[in-house]
């Protein structure tokens, strides 16, 4: 496809609208590919879904743990939801073009929801490192009230600085090929189309990243590193491995998760490749998504016990 560009003052020409090429390499496969992400985005809603409706109707789900993991489904639901619906509109239609706004508005949204679940993950960490650290204290520190705050802070906390940078990188003028290899819009490639020096607006996309990849991920070390000392002084070897599998669960999503993202957003820019690039976004955005629920049901005994009390009253 073509670029289309339109004529702005001072003889720049500015792009008015961007062309996601998505998968359209794999063009046999076009049918298939929309199978198995239109499968894929309803599991992704009813395991997630199914995790809401279980700690909000469950007494027994009724704790700190349960009350972030609700958060963290329903910020999965929305994460998803910022990018996979275009994409499978885009494998259906084979329409492929994003208007200027319409790019601008998915990557703030998918920006400021990628920052909360950094955030939701660190204050999870902390919620497990009150239990178990500090048991007795445990209910009055992760009391309804300072449940509610922390999570209202880490779905908020994200959104000045990505609503910032989005505006940073949409004040650039776009006058190469309008054509972005990849399935919805992200920083890296759409800076990659903006015409002249963009070093101090990669700089900027590096900064940020850190802050908000590094400064909760530190926390989250920080937690498990006092976790960990905490379970090798228990006594039994039956109570360290209850410690361990109350907290097992996270420790996997926020590998999975913070591995992916750093490889993505911080590796040197000689090592992107635009299928490299798409492999590690589907697997942040659409692969994680699609395992959290099962690894949080399949490995937690309480969630375990909801589900069939659930199911045995349908």
């Amino acid at each position: 496809m073509k670029c289309e560009v339109k004529k702005a003052e001072g003889n720049v020409s500015t792009v008015m609208q961007f062309v996601l090429l998505g998968f359209s390499d794999l063009p046999h496969l076009q049918g298939f590919l929309f199978g198995v992400f239109s499968i894929i985005y309803i599991i992704i809603i009813i395991g997630n879904s199914l995790i809401i409706v279980l700690t909000s109707l469950d007494p027994a789900l009724q704790k700190p743990m349960y009350f972030f993991l609700a958060n963290f489904s329903l910020l999965e639901i929305s994460y998803v939801t910022v990018t996979l619906p275009r994409m499978l509109m885009n494998l259906w239609t084979q329409d492929r073009s994003i208007s200027l706004l319409g790019c601008a508005t998915q990557m703030c949204f998918f920006l400021m929801l990628g920052a909360t679940e950094c955030f939701l993950l660190a204050v999870m960490a902390y919620d497990r490192y009150v239990a178990i650290c500090n048991p007795l204290h445990y209910p009055l520190v992760m009391n309804q009230k300072m449940c509610v705050q922390l999570a209202v802070g880490s779905w908020i906390i994200g959104i000045p600085v990505q609503i910032g940078q989005t505006t940073q990188v949409f004040s650039l003028h776009f006058c190469n090929c309008n054509q972005i290899n990849h399935f919805f819009c992200d920083i890296p490639h759409i800076i990659k189309l903006a015409c002249g020096d963009t070093a101090v607006h990669e700089m900027s996309v590096y900064v940020v990243t850190i802050l908000i990849v590094t400064v909760p991920f530190m926390l989250i070390l920080a937690s498990y590193s006092k976790i960990i000392c905490t379970i090798l002084k228990l006594p039994t070897a039956s109570g360290q491995a209850k410690a361990f599998s109350t907290c097992s669960s996270h420790l996997l999503v926020v590998l999975l998760f913070f591995g992916s993202t750093t490889i993505t957003y911080l590796r040197p820019k000689s090592y992107h490749s635009a299928g490299m690039d798409k492999l590690l976004s589907l697997f942040y955005t659409i692969v994680t998504p699609l395992f959290n629920p099962m690894i949080y049901s399949l490995r937690n005994k309480d969630v375990i016990a909801s589900l069939r009390k659930f199911f045995l009253k349908m």
